[in-house]
């Protein structure tokens, strides 16, 4: 028993990777929880619109006071603007001024920023000793019963996506090397880009059909509305399974096996979950740990789906997210592409053959 002891910890010794997982891996999952995890809203964005927005403003700034900021303001402006700037995602909440009661939007979307407006504005109401004929009119819009499931299922839609495209599709450089296939692709007239487009389509085509069954279950049995435009969802999902695929590939590139492989697909996968805004709100993340959501393709996908399903979001509105998920998807892919030149350009091109081939190319010779 002690001679299996000791082999077990030379070998785990051995295998940097997994014991730098194991040790490193929970740290910074510690780490990043205790600064992501937190449903408390610290801002929430107001525009404000009417006759005289512009004069009014800061004195509804002033009168709301924290967490609201006001960022927009609409001069001569009415409601139907004011149901814009919630629809394309520039504030959270909207005042109209002007009428007899002040009438009030709340984005039922974004619903932690939702409750923590509401809460804000009822003890604002009390405080200020409002009658209910001229306490302000409150209307939440895009989910009005602030249900968790429909803001949950766009973004289950995502980690569907992430588990097909990142953890399946890393396995399968991975196969080809162990079961020595790869070597036979290094010596046929194939591209590298022939190669990674060659096992992204595959999986390409499963991931669609999972997304499908995805969306038919939220929408027929949670109920969950789609009120947008089905080509701008289709369109920034295919952009970001592009992302994934591609991700999946570029870690099956650097894996020597299947094992490292899923460490490496799962290391990917948890940060997207945790910081994509899928389950904690990004404003409530810290600023210290907030910039790593920005680099994950599932937060922009987040904001797409959302923005589409929930809100009809139309697709100008989301150039931001469409844009950073093109930037993502040319460098994930060039550098898988990258990688497998390496081991499937000819040899004699400047190329290189895995290790076996090669000796087997020179004992023959």
């Amino acid at each position: 028993m002690w001679a299996m002891i000791v082999k077990e910890f030379r070998q785990v010794r051995r295998d940097r990777r997994t014991l730098a997982m194991m040790i490193v891996l929970p740290v910074l999952l510690l780490v990043v929880l205790g600064y992501a995890a937190s449903f408390d809203v610290k801002t929430i964005t107001v525009a404000v619109a009417g006759q005289q927005a512009g004069t009014q403003a800061d004195a509804v700034g002033a009168l709301l006071g924290a967490p609201f900021k006001v960022v927009e303001t609409g001069t001569g402006q009415g409601a139907s603007w004011a149901r814009d700037q919630l629809r394309d995602g520039k504030a959270e909440m909207a005042v109209v001024t002007g009428g007899a009661r002040p009438l009030v939007y709340i984005d039922g979307s974004q619903i932690f920023a939702a409750r923590t407006a509401l809460t804000a504005l009822a003890g604002h109401t009390a405080g200020a000793g409002h009658t209910a004929g001229l306490a302000p009119k409150v209307a939440i819009l895009y989910n009005p019963g602030l249900n968790t499931s429909d803001i949950m299922i766009p973004g289950l839609c995502g980690v569907v996506l992430v588990f097909v495209g990142t953890i399946i599709t890393s396995l399968g450089v991975v196969r080809e090397r162990q079961s020595g296939t790869l070597e036979q692709l290094a010596v046929m007239p194939l591209k590298p880009r022939d190669v990674v487009l060659g096992k992204i389509v595959p999986y390409f085509g499963v991931a669609v059909v999972d997304l499908a069954i995805v969306l038919a279950v939220g929408i027929t049995v949670f109920g969950v509305p789609f009120r947008g435009d089905p080509f701008s969802f289709a369109l920034g999902a295919l952009l970001f399974l592009f992302v994934t695929l591609g991700l999946g590939v570029l870690i099956s590139s650097v894996s020597q096996n299947q094992g490292q492989a899923i460490q490496l697909a799962v290391m990917t996968l948890l940060p997207q979950i945790l910081l994509s805004g899928l389950i904690f709100p990004l404003g409530s993340i810290a600023a210290g740990v907030r910039w790593i959501a920005y680099l994950l393709p599932l937060t922009y996908f987040n904001e797409i789906a959302r923005g589409v399903m929930l809100r009809a979001e139309p697709i100008g509105a989301l150039w931001q997210p469409f844009l950073f998920l093109v930037l993502l998807g040319v460098v994930v892919v060039t550098g898988a592409i990258l990688r497998f030149t390496g081991y499937l350009a000819p040899a004699g091109r400047g190329g290189r053959l895995p290790e076996s081939a090669a000796l087997r190319q020179e004992v023959g010779a």
